[in-house]
């Protein structure tokens, strides 16, 4: 009798091929794994992983190649091929370090309608105006959102119109290399990446592996042709690029274009920089004419100069390492609610909560029945602790009705126990403070012997050590009901 094999114990015979395992590949960041999982292990983002293909096979045998060039020595490199070129516009040359380095690839990222695409038109024609005294310069923009038309629409209405900047709208990854091949641009304008794709990867425009497909063959382009290129960057619900993590490490800069989109204000920050600082920040203005750069912004955030309006207080932040005014007001009524209303615009909420326990506990400001509404002027945020004293000596002021003395400012991080807490950038804050006209500014304990007698000129220091000292010095034997 012959024996029976049962099929959970055969081997598989010699020489049979293995069934390829399939891959599965998270659509947000990139993450892959061999088995399906319904939460990323990476960005822990869910149902964003899904079937993309084979796995790898394990590690592969290169072939050993002749190199084209030798390496030399570091010091031997000539360096005055990779200055920096001005792009025409100051502000994002501030955040660029300098400008355009040849070859470098610029990654811009905002929210819809903040106004990238704008920004780079400008940018563009700017560059190929020469008006850096370079003379006129190829430009070649390519757009995969709009049609040549609106784009030249856009171009009359902001004054961006050149002869030498050109412009084609292509979504397919061949065309826009075989326009690159025939225009050898001096500069390229992607707008967007997510929106072009290659017929020899699988996938729409945007996903995962086109997006990688793509940045890889622009920077490759970039760095063969030395070319600089900017490319626009959708940006997911979370604030955060859209497609894989891997984009952002390829690129050589990672812009941030951030801004409410019913404020003038925007602002350009470098989260990542090859070239230059990544603490610095550019500032622009956007109208129906277009969009400019501000080199005082400090009016944008400004409405009275602090003076003699119950509810406001100006104070000094830093924007990397950038000084800049801000007026932060506040309103505090009689409430008819159980539970009082505390609403914010440009603050934090829970900081606004800690502020007003803080000044319950160590002020004696009652305000249980209170609404109390805290706000920015001209749309900027105040994120940093600096802010706090500013916040707390508004909501003390609209509170009792008495502005604070005219030409005030004042910034410091009020505690839990109500002292006042020193501050990074003390000589910044008080030099761009007397630059604006303020006479006198609330500090923390211990300013005066930390500080240089040129930035604090023209102002008188009251310092204060908690938060009741800072309401008592702008206003002596003021009380709080």
């Amino acid at each position: 009798m012959r024996a029976v094999t049962s099929p959970t114990t055969a081997r598989p015979r010699s020489g049979a091929a293995k069934a390829a395992r399939p891959a599965y590949r998270c659509a947000e960041c990139g993450w892959a794994t061999a088995k399906w999982v319904g939460r990323c292990g990476q960005c822990q983002a869910w149902g964003t992983v899904a079937e993309d293909g084979p796995a790898a096979a394990g590690p592969r045998t290169v072939a050993v190649t002749p190199v084209r060039s030798a390496a030399r020595p570091i010091g031997e490199i000539d360096v005055e091929a990779a200055r920096a070129a001005p792009t025409g516009v100051g502000e994002l040359d501030r955040v660029l370090g300098g400008g355009l380095v040849p070859g470098a690839v610029v990654l811009m990222a905002g929210e819809p309608g903040v106004g990238k695409s704008t920004l780079l038109l400008e940018v563009a024609s700017q560059f190929a105006r020469g008006l850096d005294g370079r003379g006129a310069r190829t430009v070649l923009y390519v757009t995969g959102e709009e049609s040549a038309g609106q784009v030249r629409l856009r171009a009359e209405r902001v004054g961006a119109l050149a002869s030498s900047l050109l412009l084609a709208a292509e979504t397919d990854l061949g065309t826009v290399l075989g326009h690159i091949e025939a225009s050898s641009p001096e500069l390229l304008v992607v707008d967007s990446v997510q929106t072009i794709a290659s017929a020899e990867v699988d996938g729409v425009a945007g996903g995962v592996s086109q997006v990688r497909e793509v940045a890889a063959a622009l920077i490759a382009v970039a760095k063969e042709r030395q070319v600089p290129v900017l490319l626009v960057g959708h940006v997911t619900k979370d604030g955060a690029v859209a497609g894989p993590r891997t984009l952002e490490h390829l690129v050589d800069v990672v812009c941030q274009f951030e801004g409410d989109r019913h404020s003038r204000l925007r602002m350009v920050r470098a989260v990542k920089n090859r070239f230059g600082p990544t603490d610095e920040v550019g500032c622009f203005e956007l109208t129906e004419t277009g969009i400019t750069g501000l080199t005082d912004p400090s009016g944008l955030f400004l409405s009275h100069l602090g003076a003699g309006v119950p509810g406001s207080c100006v104070t000094i932040t830093l924007e990397g390492r950038r000084p800049l005014a801000l007026e932060i007001q506040s309103l505090v009524a009689p409430s008819p609610l159980a539970n009082p209303r505390r609403t914010t615009n440009g603050m934090d909420s829970s900081r606004l909560a800690q502020i007003l326990a803080v000044l319950h506990r160590h002020a004696s400001l009652r305000l249980a029945d209170q609404d109390v509404y805290l706000s920015t002027v001209g749309g900027a945020r105040a994120g940093e602790p600096a802010a706090d004293l500013a916040a707390a000596l508004a909501i003390v002021s609209a509170r009792t009705g008495e502005a604070l003395p005219a030409g005030t400012v004042a910034f410091g991080e009020v505690g839990l126990a109500g002292d006042v807490r020193p501050v990074t950038g003390i000589d910044r804050r008080l030099s761009e403070a007397a630059r604006l006209g303020f006479v006198r500014a609330v500090v923390p304990v211990g300013t005066k012997a930390g500080v240089t007698a040129r930035s604090a000129a023209g102002l008188e220091l009251l310092e204060a050590a908690h938060v009741a000292q800072a309401v008592t010095a702008v206003a002596p034997g003021r009380t709080t009901r």
